[in-house]
Parts: structure tokens; sequence; C-alpha cells
């Protein structure tokens, strides 16, 4: 009767322990993973339709017209873009990923900033989006850069009743160059960059990044013919100065920067291209002392801008 008792009483008998092998399994886990990173939960199959419908749907095109989207590749170069505020939209995870210190950082740092969606995919998946290249388990994707048009510059600048102060850039492809010429405008007061639609750089991650984020409150604009916009701009009064080595004046003797003007920027190995020359009101070269055949693009409209800024103070 009383065995009988015990079995009814719902009490466990004595049962074996694991010696404390088991003990790894009681400890922690680290933090919990966002709820669009768990699989079931509901922010992650939003953040799952969100992506699919971003990867696949066309951009539409405004009066500059939109990039395409890019991807940015790799666990360094991501966190250094998350770092540097580059636009994005969803940040992608590979499952079963080694979770060191800057997979911890991506992650934190696209909660924090919020708008990121984040999203878990097998390895393969990873490597049909980036085409092979050694992403680590991270891809950023940036969204498509929204350009404004030529003429949207010239109307910030009377809106704020200022003289416009622009920067075209002539056969410039490389993006780290756009970048600086970006931050230089913001710097001294401009009204924002032109460049080409084709041949030229675009306002890619590597653009934003030596922008330093100066690009979130200085429009780009793309002109379908650069020398045509150029021509627009001289019908609205603006005078059209270019940057030469061989150029007819002086920069420290150009009175025309009181006004105003669009700095023309070319290559640095090229120079400006033959029609934007011959566009040009006046062709203006910086005196280099130190011998220095040319200066590349950031530099060179560093320089203008800062006279330009000087002389209007």
């Amino acid at each position: 009767m009383a065995a009988n008792n015990r079995r009814m009483s719902g009490k466990k008998g004595a049962q074996v322990g694991s010696g404390g092998q088991r003990r790894k399994g009681l400890e922690g886990k680290g933090p919990t993973p966002p709820a669009e990173m768990r699989k079931g939960h509901k922010k992650n199959r939003i953040a799952t339709a969100k992506a699919k419908q971003t990867t696949r749907r066309p951009a539409p095109r405004g009066r500059g017209g939109k990039s395409a989207s890019e991807l940015v590749v790799g666990r360094n170069p991501v966190v250094e873009a998350l770092r540097e505020g580059v636009p994005a939209n969803t940040l992608y995870v590979q499952q079963f990923i080694d979770n060191d210190e800057r997979v911890r950082e991506a992650l934190q740092l696209a909660a924090e900033r919020g708008g990121i969606n984040l999203m878990e995919a097998p390895r393969p998946e990873l490597d049909r989006m980036t085409n092979g290249l050694n992403h680590q388990g991270l891809v950023l994707q940036v969204p498509p850069y929204e350009y404004a048009h030529p003429e949207d510059l010239v109307g910030a600048a009377h809106d704020a009743g200022e003289d416009p102060l622009i920067v075209a850039l002539d056969g410039v492809t490389d993006p780290r160059n756009l970048g600086a010429v970006v931050r230089s405008v913001s710097a001294f007061g401009g009204h924002g960059v032109v460049v080409p639609e084709r041949r030229a750089a675009g306002m890619t991650a590597g653009a934003w990044k030596t922008s330093a984020g100066t690009a979130a409150r200085t429009p780009v604009a793309r002109a379908t013919n650069l020398t045509r916009a150029l021509e627009a701009y001289k019908k609205a009064g603006i005078t059209v100065v270019g940057l030469a080595a061989d150029g007819e004046a002086a920069l420290g003797d150009l009175a025309v920067l009181d006004g105003p003007v669009v700095i023309v920027v070319g290559s640095e190995g090229k120079g400006l291209s033959r029609l934007v020359g011959e566009t040009c009101d006046v062709r203006v070269r910086i005196p280099m002392p130190g011998g220095a055949e040319s200066l590349n693009a950031g530099v060179a409209a560093g320089i203008v801008l800062y006279e330009t800024a000087r002389r209007r103070a």
C-alpha cells in the first residue's frame, strides 16, 4: 500500500546525475537576437517580404533619375559603411555565422539606426547574390540614390537668397573623388554637385563614405548631357569657370567668383573634355609653385571653393 501511495504521489525518485557534463548547456548564449533575425517571428516574416520586394521591384525614376541598388560585401566594409552612415535597407547575415566582434557590431549598428531589415540567408544564397565574392557572411544592400536635377541646385540657392555656387565634374570616374567634392561643397557653402549620366562616378557606397555624411544634406544632380546643362546655367546668368592647367586666368585674379558661378573640374589625367572646355566662360589655373603637374578633382575643387567662400565672406 505504501508503494502504491508513492506511485500516486507524483514525486520522482532518485535520478542519475550528469556529473557536471551538461554544465555548458546551462550557460548563457549571449543576447537574444533581434526579432527580425528570429525564424518564425512576425517581424522576421515582414522583413523577409520587404527585402524581396526591394530586390525585385525596379526603382522609379525621378527628375534626376535613380542609380541601381548596390551591395557592400564583407565584414569590414559592411561595418565601416554602417559607421559612416551609408544609407542601407537590408543587412543579410549568413545562417550559423561565427559571431565575432564585427558581426555583433554590424547587428548593433543596424538595430540602433532603425529602418534596416535584418535577414538570415544560407551561404549559397549569399554566394549567388554577390557573384561568388568573399562576403564573409555579411552583405549590406544600399538603396538606389535619388539624384536631383541640375535646375534644382539653382532653385535651392535662390530660395536661400544666395548666389549659386555649384561644382560640375567632367570625366571624374573615382567615387572617392566625388565624395571628397561633395564634402568640400558642403564645407564651403556650395549648393550641390553635377555629374554626367554616363562615364562618370556616381553616388556609390564609396562616395558616401568619403563624403563623411555630408551627402545627406548636399544634393548631387545628374545631367543627361553635361554641355547642355552648362549652357542652361549660362542662360540663367551663371558664370561657368573651368579648371585647366593652361587656363588663361590665375585663380587669384578671377573676379567672377564673387557672383553666381559653376566650377567645372575635369579628370586628373585628361582634364576638361573639348566640348566642355569650349562651353566655359573662362578657364582658370591654380598656381602650383611646387611644380606638380596636376591635382586630383577633390583637392582642386576644395582650393577653388575655399577661395570663393573667402571672397564671399
